[in-house]
């Protein structure tokens, strides 16, 4: 059966994913301007691979603006800090909108003075980190993103959901191949056991515990017991990390107080912590493009291991998934297009057309 299911698939281009969440987002009563920048961000997702964060996030998204705990008109407000901190009340809007004004704030800070840091509370899930790295990428900035995120993980030793599988993300510009760092804390990101369960397959034994703390291999069991930590207390520890910067520092929701992103019942009050830094504070940007080339030959044209064909460096296969994605389209489960679908059905937009 799951095999069945993951054999069916709809093709559908970025331009025309993008403008059918744009359509449905503004008929839920999002503004244009900012429906945009949610519908292009999750086609990121969905262009670099990162399937589990694209636009199948609408049927969760637009079920906590029916229930009143996502804001859908709501804009953040910033606050300068220091000539080079801002804080952003997200004003419970989508996190997307938070965090890139907020990197825009601190691209627009480290370009007078060095670096620029963003904090943000009061926000929501933000989806695949990546995209908000390429924004520093783009403006030829190294950066750090971090937010925090829904109970997941037991700490090291214990055994309750309590720290959020919260992405680690960082990134700095390289010519063609930037160096874009976006990684969970977990042995897998729990947006991908999301992404098993729509559609019908099932997952790694080393992912997750079930609600009885047995390896299971079925994601609607995995997400009623535990993520598993990579590296065991190490990536315990980097989980608090993320919550100790994303959310204590903001003034967000913190210690296993964050709403998931699937539960319609209460604002989530997510934080993001962000920084942009110039790359040439301490040599020329030349000098700086020059070492990070020197770096990426090394790391892809070291001595391979046996059986691996090829090396490639961080954001590099994703990289690669939108080469192709942009060209040949997006490939979605069947059942991800009549989820959609049904969403486009309640607010009178049109089907997705494939």
């Amino acid at each position: 059966m799951a095999n069945a299911q993951q054999a069916r698939r709809v093709v559908i281009t970025d331009k025309n994913a993008r403008a059918f969440v744009e359509k449905i987002l503004v008929a839920n009563g999002v503004p244009s301007e900012n429906a945009l920048i949610v519908a292009d961000c999750l086609v990121q997702a969905d262009l670099r691979g990162v399937d589990s964060h694209g636009i199948n996030r609408i049927p969760s998204y637009m079920a906590r603006i029916r229930n009143g705990v996502l804001s859908a008109s709501a804009s953040p407000l910033v606050k300068q800090v220091t000539p080079a901190v801002v804080q952003i009340d997200g004003q419970n809007s989508f996190g997307f909108l938070g965090a890139k004004i907020g990197m825009e704030k601190c691209i627009e800070m480290a370009s007078t003075f060095g670096i620029g840091m963003a904090s943000v509370k009061g926000s929501n899930h933000f989806g695949m980190s990546a995209w908000i790295v390429q924004q520093a990428v783009d403006a030829g900035m190294m950066s750090l993103v971090f937010t925090n995120s829904s109970p997941a993980l037991p700490v090291w030793g214990g055994k309750e959901k309590l720290i959020g599988v919260s992405p680690i993300a960082c990134g700095a510009p390289a010519g063609d191949m930037p160096f874009i760092l976006d990684m969970a804390p977990s042995v897998a990101a729990r947006g991908k056991i999301y992404k098993a369960k729509r559609r019908g397959e099932k997952i790694p034994l080393d992912w997750a515990l079930d609600a009885q703390g047995r390896p299971t291999d079925d994601p609607a069991a995995a997400l009623e017991g535990v993520m598993l930590p990579m590296g065991g207390p190490k990536g315990s520890a980097l989980a608090i990390m993320m919550d100790v910067f994303s959310g204590v520092f903001s003034g967000a929701a913190f210690a296993g107080h964050v709403t998931n992103p699937y539960d319609p019942s209460k604002p989530a009050d997510v934080g993001h912590f962000l920084v942009a830094i110039k790359p040439d504070l301490f040599m020329s940007m030349k000098e700086f493009e020059d070492r990070m080339q020197y770096l990426y030959k090394r790391v892809t044209e070291s001595e391979k291991a046996q059986g691996v064909e090829q090396i490639f460096f961080p954001g590099e296969i994703e990289q690669r998934v939108r080469r192709e994605r942009l060209q040949s389209g997006i490939p979605y489960a069947e059942a991800e297009i009549e989820a959609l679908n049904d969403e486009a059905l309640k607010v009178g937009v049109s089907p997705l057309p494939t």
